[in-house]
């Protein structure tokens, strides 16, 4: 696989909206801009391009395949600042893969207004092209932006609770023999939702609430130590009903001890009745005769 140097990716996408009339300004960001040496030869190229007139750009196609022929692409739309944004990711031919975030121009002079940088640009960005100057009075990245925040001991409380929450859904959905939803539950939702939380909670307590994580648990194998991260891969397992009950028993055992170590470092007081009950309440399920064998018998 051959995959073009940045310089060469960078140069072209420059040439392009210099010679485009509707791009007025083009703005890298995200992993390519950060000093902190994580890119590597698959990092996508995160592009803001500042256009007077979106309308080309959103409900045309046409421009994506000037860079080069598109692969695959996904398209989105969103808001900044009450204006219309929109998304297009293209993974092209020559392995490329662009997340282009096209924005109204006057997005640019509103974060000009603002006391801070929004999060996307405050973890880093680099002009590319500036046709009128509209980002000349930005403020610097201070490469904070998506680092997590201390949590008050009331949102502590309630991501405790949150897992504790989920860890009902699993047992009722061994209960019942539902897998696909079991898995998902204790997958998704208590791992990559709310453990992850907490795992973050304890890296940034150990780097000084410096280190900004990446998404759904991206990079957490570096960050982890390697006992916690293998307990935490040790709860992946195959779609088998009793070793899912011991999956859940090794998370509920995980969270339980990075919990306990924040909110000791934090100095918020577990909530161990919390833990008492539904741990109680996991077990009568797990005790209780299937749902199957229930049915056999009426």
């Amino acid at each position: 696989m051959h995959i073009p140097q940045e310089k060469d990716v960078l140069d072209h996408l420059v040439a392009w909206g210099t010679a485009h009339s509707l791009i007025r300004t083009m703005i890298l960001t995200s992993t390519r801009t950060r000093p902190d040496g994580s890119v590597d030869l698959l990092s996508d190229y995160d592009l803001i391009l500042a256009v007077s007139d979106v309308r080309p750009f959103a409900f045309d196609t046409a421009w994506i395949s000037d860079y080069d022929q598109p692969m695959v692409r996904w398209s989105d739309q969103g808001t900044s600042y009450d204006l219309a944004t929109y998304f297009r990711g293209v993974i092209y031919q020559n392995y490329v893969k662009i997340d282009y975030s096209i924005w109204p121009v006057e997005v640019l002079d509103r974060i000009a207004t603002e006391p801070h940088l929004p999060a996307e640009l405050d973890a880093g960005y680099r002009v590319l092209l500036d046709k009128d100057q509209r980002t000349a009075g930005w403020k610097l990245p201070s490469y904070q932006g998506y680092i997590p925040a201390q949590p008050t001991g009331e949102e502590y409380e309630a991501l405790v609770e949150e897992f504790w929450w989920g860890t009902t859904y699993v047992a009722k959905s061994l209960w019942r023999d539902d897998l696909a939803f079991t898995k998902w539950i204790l997958d998704q939702d208590l791992k990559i939702v709310t453990l992850r939380r907490m795992l973050e909670w304890s890296i940034e307590i150990d780097h000084d609430w410096s280190v900004k994580p990446g998404v759904l648990g991206r990079g957490l194998k570096h960050l982890l130590p390697a006992e916690i991260w293998s307990a935490f891969a040790s709860t992946y397992v195959s779609l088998d009903s009793e070793e899912t009950w011991k999956a859940l028993d090794r998370l509920i055992a995980l969270f339980r001890r990075v919990a306990l170590a924040v909110g000791s470092a934090l100095g918020y007081p577990y909530p161990q009745q919390v833990d008492d009950q539904v741990s109680a309440y996991l077990q009568a399920i797990r005790a209780m005769p299937s749902r199957e064998h229930n049915h056999n018998h009426i």
